[in-house]
């Protein structure tokens, strides 16, 4: 079975799906073969409505991007510069497809495993991480977020109780800050500062 972290043949069934998150109206391609595909996930959305977006402005980078709805709804609704980075190659090509469909500029796509093409620091990080891919892929991930970030820069994460969200805030707390924003229907919203 194939799974968003990678880039297996999986047949196209592009869609189209609509939601309405921090006051505004966005539409996103989806298709098979990446994360929620049936459009904007419970645990995504909490992320959004649960961020103090005064502190994402400046440089974003939306870490495994998916098709593209933090970075993109994030760019509209702060105008902020976003970068979105994935390993899954359709996943890429949507998000491009979506900040068309979506009218957002500030936005470059690229492709990277985890922080490999990553080059720039960012005020804020953002993600929602693979929890399918394993511990050490979400780990690289989150603990490696710190060398991204500007001085005082934010990584905010989604995350559920039943993926080990407490085991890994504890394992953040060594590095990070950490602050609980959220926690809602099993999902814990953490921001994470330097």
């Amino acid at each position: 079975m194939g799974h968003y972290f990678t880039n297996e043949k999986l047949p196209s069934n592009i869609k189209k799906t609509e939601c309405f998150v921090l006051g505004s109206k966005f539409t996103f391609l989806t298709d098979n073969g990446v994360f929620s595909k049936d459009g904007l996930d419970f645990g995504s959305r909490l992320l959004l409505e649960s961020i103090p977006l005064e502190e994402v402005g400046g440089k974003i980078l939306d870490m495994g991007c998916g098709y593209g709805v933090f970075g993109i709804v994030l760019s509209k609704v702060t105008g902020a510069s976003v970068d979105m980075v994935d390993v899954n190659l359709r996943a890429l090509h949507l998000s491009r497809r979506n900040i068309e469909e979506n009218h957002v500029n500030n936005i470059s796509v690229f492709e990277s495993s985890c922080y490999s093409n990553v080059e720039a620091k960012y005020t804020s990080i953002i993600t929602n991480p693979p929890i399918r891919a394993g511990k050490k892929i979400v780990y690289d991930i989150v603990m490696n977020a710190k060398d991204h970030l500007e001085p005082n820069g934010k990584l905010f994460i989604v995350i559920r109780k039943e993926q080990g969200a407490k085991s890994l805030i504890v394992d953040l707390e060594k590095v990070y800050h950490v602050d609980i924003l959220e926690k809602k229907k099993g999902f814990f919203i953490i921001k994470c500062s330097l």
